[in-house]
């Protein structure tokens, strides 16, 4: 008790001198901020507003090119739309002597192969993507993810001149008689796989184009698959899912966006391919039911006819189909922009 009667003034004591003991600490010196001399600080802008005009030079740029393209393609082909008109979309003539040209055996051709390519490349490149994602041994999943991305390394001429060397005898002696001899009976498909086994024809570019396309597609989709969270996909084997119950019900919904670039990303490769196309399409200005029919594109009529045009019409007639192509990519592109876009708005309405 006498402890605490002699300790209780001092504590009063030190509990009032607190404010005084603050008061009579020394101030902290104010820490002040080193400006820039004006000419760094000047020289740094002049450095920024540099960048930012360099790189809105370059936006600009590639925007300059894209109109300057349309404009030089439009300009050409004035001659042709002007004695043509609508019908050049819709004849199938191509008669240089005569000075008649149609687009219609070209953008058939050209449609056809790529429906071809993607018909064949999107389930092969699935399966590619779901084995090395999902199924692999990792001691697998490198070296043949390595040799799948090679095959965009090779040349088209290569893939070109293989399939006119190896493939279309091939087809010519084995598939496309066995095609002829059992689809082509069939009563509502049957059209489209008659006549002789040449070898050569719309399929066989459509089945090059789809090796061709594959490494592309199969790569997005190995990449987009990668990306799934593994937290889900193990959810769904922990409550008793098959590898394909969570592919489908886990991985591509979570990847339908990223599927669907690679897909598209496919299909302009198969638009514009020219050199394998013209290998083995048969490069005949003729429209015909068969798919084993020797037919055309685009990129080949341009690519054997452009050195040897002569006249104005016959060149321009030719620019237009260049034109006629840019608008075809240009509507696929903006499709596929669409849909992504309509798919993005559906996630935000699910979600």
């Amino acid at each position: 008790m006498g402890n605490a009667n002699v300790h209780a003034p001092m504590m009063q004591t030190t509990a009032g001198a607190i404010p005084t003991i603050i008061d009579a600490l020394p101030l902290r010196p104010q820490v002040s901020v080193a400006k820039m001399p004006d000419p760094k600080q000047k020289i740094v802008q002049l450095q920024d507003l540099f960048f930012r005009a360099v790189t809105r030079f370059f936006a600009f740029l590639v925007l300059a090119i894209l109109v300057g393209i349309i404009v030089s393609l439009v300009y050409g082909s004035l001659p042709a739309i002007q004695k043509f008109g609508f019908g050049f979309l819709v004849s199938s003539e191509w008669n240089p002597v005569t000075e008649k040209f149609g687009a219609l055996v070209p953008i058939v051709g050209t449609l056809l192969t790529s429906f071809i390519a993607l018909l064949i490349g999107v389930p092969v490149s699935f399966g590619i993507a779901l084995f090395l994602t999902e199924l692999s041994p990792p001691w697998l999943k490198r070296p043949l993810g390595t040799a799948i991305e090679l095959l965009a390394a090779i040349p088209s001429i290569i893939y070109g001149m293989w399939g006119l060397f190896v493939l279309a005898p091939l087809f010519a002696d084995h598939l496309q008689p066995w095609l002829i001899n059992t689809l082509g009976m069939a009563p509502v498909i049957g059209a489209l796989f008659k006549g002789p086994p040449q070898g050569i024809g719309v399929f066989t570019a459509g089945f090059v184009l789809a090796i061709m396309v594959i490494p592309f597609i199969a790569a997005v989709m190995r990449d987009v698959f990668e990306v799934v969270p593994p937290v889900l996909k193990e959810s769904a084997y922990g409550i008793g899912c098959t590898t394909w119950e969570v592919v489908r019900n886990i991985v591509l919904p979570y990847t339908k966006v990223g599927v669907i670039g690679g897909i598209m990303l496919g299909l302009g490769r198969a638009l514009g391919e020219t050199m394998a196309v013209t290998f083995l399409i048969g490069n005949a200005h003729q429209l015909n039911a068969s798919i084993l029919a020797p037919g055309n594109s685009i990129a080949s009529a341009l690519a054997n006819e452009f050195t040897e045009a002569v006249g104005d019409l016959y060149t321009s007639a030719l620019i237009e189909l260049g034109l006629i192509l840019f608008v075809i990519t240009f509507i696929v592109l903006a499709l596929a922009k669409l849909l992504l876009l309509q798919l993005a708005k559906g996630e935000g309405r699910t979600t």
